[in-house]
């Protein structure tokens, strides 16, 4: 399987890039607010007539013209190709709301595997299931229903977790695969202008209120032939085989990246800091605010001390930037002490001297001297690396004493470089 970056895969910004759609977002801006009041009366409305309907054929068009005033058309493609002994619906999930567009289509449950359950789950249209033995016990509990003459079909989305259906597919688990040996594969694409599809820590109710406010989410449905498992076919090549086809049909890739990488993923990202905008200097107000979210981070607090102990003359939110970069205590060390010109100093310090407090602090009784600049510009590049080399062996050279002298080290064995 060709694995696509799990970038691609997901919209963690609501918002367009690309100024001219921003442009016409905000001119579209008063609309969309007041469609989303419009449709949100109207959607309660489409609830009521929902619940107080029978199943039947009149009760999903009637549902699914209002929801076309609510902005979510469907459409579908090869509606011929649905196989009425087929118990078991495996489709790829794009939205929150995917169930609820198929279901307007034909008859179908989807099982509530994880969230709210009574009248939450019940009205956002799912089965609720009676188990808390685990995922087995889930397994066993649908694969009774499917087996049972007269239920509604099953609709299952494999993939666990939502995509922005534009680069690939996540890795199928292979449960819903061994709950029947036939299955009949749905293919779903959902476009819509202006903004993200989903963002990974949106809530269904914040999704159902962009829905809204959008000025239409398009849900194409396409039915593929029913697929059978072949004798001595486990249940996860089985999968995989289902995950090429619909891949093939969407025109996306088949990616090993599972819910939980999405998961790890969104969590990096959570303690990521935003990189410095153009224009900005790195020591205006947002290196401040980037100090104060690194500060959560225990861990990188406790190696930021332990680069200040060897060099305490460089400020904690200069030493946190690079730490975020490097993750590593000594090439941070060396990284500062090689771009000290660079470096601001802490006001406890001048550019060649430090006060007596630190020089009392010394066996020798005087305080170290620190070359940070070179007196000329070298004329040749063998005269600017010597003149780097002297910077460098001074810096090391009073980063070691301080080191030694902290730590109560014996500077009589300790060979100076």
């Amino acid at each position: 399987m060709e694995t696509r970056g799990i970038e691609d895969m997901f919209d963690f910004r609501r918002l367009p890039k690309d100024a001219v759609v921003l442009l016409l977002l905000l001119i579209y801006f008063p609309v969309g607010i007041c469609l989303m009041l419009i449709r949100t009366f109207i959607g309660i409305h489409v609830f009521l007539v929902s619940c107080a309907l029978p199943e039947s054929f009149v009760r999903r068009f009637i549902v699914r013209v209002m929801c076309s005033v609510l902005g979510m058309h469907v459409r579908q493609r090869n509606p011929r190709s649905r196989d009425k002994n087929t118990k078991l619906y495996i489709c790829n999930h794009v939205t929150d709301f995917d169930h609820n567009i198929i279901n307007l289509l034909i008859p179908c449950n989807t099982p509530q595997l994880e969230g709210s359950i009574g009248f939450v789950c019940w009205a956002r249209g799912f089965m609720e299931i009676h188990s808390t033995s685990g995922q087995g016990a889930i397994g066993e509990s649908l694969q009774r229903y499917c087996s049972t003459e007269g239920t509604t079909p099953l609709l299952l989305f494999p993939e666990e977790d939502t995509t922005n259906g534009r680069a690939g597919l996540l890795k199928f688990s292979s449960w819903p695969f061994s709950l029947t040996d036939s299955i009949q594969p749905v293919a779903l694409r959902v476009s819509r202008p202006l903004i993200a599809l989903s963002t990974p820590e949106s809530s269904w109710l914040m999704e159902l209120l962009w829905t809204f406010f959008a000025p239409c989410t398009v849900y194409h449905v396409s039915w593929l032939p029913p697929v059978s498992r072949q004798d001595g076919e486990s249940a996860q090549e089985f999968a995989n085989k289902v995950q090429e086809l619909l891949a093939g049909e969407l025109g996306l890739v088949s990616t090993k990246i599972t819910k939980a990488d999405k998961v790890e993923h969104v969590k990096r990202k959570r303690h990521t800091v935003p990189q410095t905008s153009t224009g900005v200097r790195p020591g205006s107000v947002g290196l401040g605010f980037m100090a104060q979210s690194l500060g959560t981070d225990d861990r990188i607090t406790k190696m930021a001390q332990q680069v200040k102990d060897v060099l305490p003359h460089v400020p904690l939110n200069v030493i946190t930037k690079d730490l975020v970069k490097t993750n590593c205590v000594d090439t941070t060390i060396t990284n500062l002490l090689e771009n000290k010109e660079e470096t601001p100093v802490e006001a406890t310090a001048t550019s060649s001297t430090f006060g007596p407090s630190n020089s009392s602090s010394y066996s020798s009784g005087s305080a170290p001297t620190i070359k940070t600049a070179a007196k000329s510009f070298g004329r040749s590049p063998g005269d600017r690396h010597l003149s780097l080399q002297e910077r460098k062996e001074a810096l090391y050279n009073f980063a070691r004493r301080r080191y030694i002298e902290k730590h109560g080290l014996d500077q009589e064995h300790t060979t100076d470089h």
